[in-house]
């Protein structure tokens, strides 16, 4: 049987082409209670959100919306895994409360209570906003000195009067960063527009992984109890890289990260590949649903990590030609490997 390291995906990850993905989601009764659950708050059920004849950006992108939307889907991806054996979780920001649910550090129920609350805080603050920038050219190739040349500017923006601005993700070979308006707005402007898309403003987006976050983080300690969180099933590995072994985890202490170091502090995604390419050398990464736009943050840490040599954007896809080891269940020809699905 084959190993694998799941990779839960974020925000900004269900788009359009993502209407109808609940479709496929293998419980209907817990997909209900989810549904329930919105309704007895008061907000759109998932299925009325999913269900949708058109993508709205504001409907959709909303983090009291995508947040339960990303979750659901995730979660039913990892529900449909078949002949494969998971041996540790991770995730992408957002994607860390799925990653909790998908290693059994809380039930899937308690798991949708953590990400709706988190998400429906985040969106009735909105604080801050994020931008997307690369350090590597369009061939992938490392270039630690044009981050850190993009690491300083970002702390020296940072440092002037009325600027917030502060790494929030570390992305493969994208950094995002975060601040207020004066911050975002002075970054965007001293950096060269790169590959006609960059830098890229993400809507909808708070500063998230940031010191603007804390009043968030406060919110969400206050509602969301230890007595949701259990002892994970699986190794969770964390945006810091850190292994949250089975039996060595309090739940106090996950409650603590998740709800203040992982939502104030920068969150290091390529760590968190690193440390599943070298700690647990898996067949597979897979990454399921919504969407696809994560593997390529994958594929840049790996190279980043010098995972099996790799040093390039076409030494990746050689290699993923030869033996597909990065497996993005949202896509029709890579689904069936890992789910046995013939349709």
């Amino acid at each position: 049987m084959k190993t694998a390291v799941l990779i839960c995906p974020g925000r900004g990850t269900y788009t359009k082409t993502e209407l109808g993905s609940l479709a496929r989601f293998p419980d209907p009764a817990l997909l209900a209670r989810f549904d329930a659950e919105r309704a007895r708050l008061g907000q759109e059920t998932l299925s009325a959100l999913d269900g949708a004849q058109s993508y709205s950006v504001a409907r959709h992108t909303r983090g009291d919306n995508a947040s339960a939307l990303i979750y659901a889907c995730t979660l039913g991806d990892a529900l449909s895994l078949q002949d494969v054996e998971v041996v540790a979780v991770t995730g992408n920001s957002m994607g860390w409360y799925s990653a909790l649910a998908c290693a059994g550090a809380v039930s899937p129920m308690d798991g949708f209570t953590v990400v709706n609350t988190m998400g429906t805080l985040m969106q009735e603050a909105l604080i801050g906003g994020q931008t997307v920038y690369p350090f590597m050219g369009e061939d992938w190739q490392d270039a630690p000195l044009r981050r850190a040349e993009l690491l300083a500017l970002v702390e020296d923006i940072g440092d002037r009067a009325g600027h917030d601005l502060a790494l929030s993700i570390d992305l493969g070979g994208m950094l995002v960063i975060a601040g207020n308006e004066a911050g975002l707005k002075a970054f965007e402007s001293a950096v060269p527009p790169v590959q006609g898309r960059f830098p890229l403003r993400l809507g909808n987006h708070a500063a998230f992984h940031t010191a603007l976050q804390a009043p968030v983080a406060a919110k969400g300690r206050a509602v969301l109890p230890e007595s949701l969180f259990t002892q994970p099933a699986k190794p969770l590995i964390d945006g810091r890289g850190q292994v949250w072994w089975p039996g060595a985890a309090t739940t106090a202490a996950l409650r603590d990260y998740t709800l203040g170091h992982q939502v104030v502090e920068p969150y290091d995604f390529t760590a968190a590949i690193r440390t599943a390419a070298r700690e647990f050398a898996p067949d597979y990464f897979i990454v399921p649903g919504p969407g696809t736009t994560l593997g390529g943050a994958v594929a840049q840490s790996l190279i980043r990590a010098n995972w099996r040599g790799l040093a390039s954007k076409s030494d990746f896809q050689r290699l993923q030609a030869e033996d597909p080891f990065l497996i993005s269940m949202a896509l029709p020809d890579q689904r069936p490997l890992v789910t046995g699905d013939t349709k």
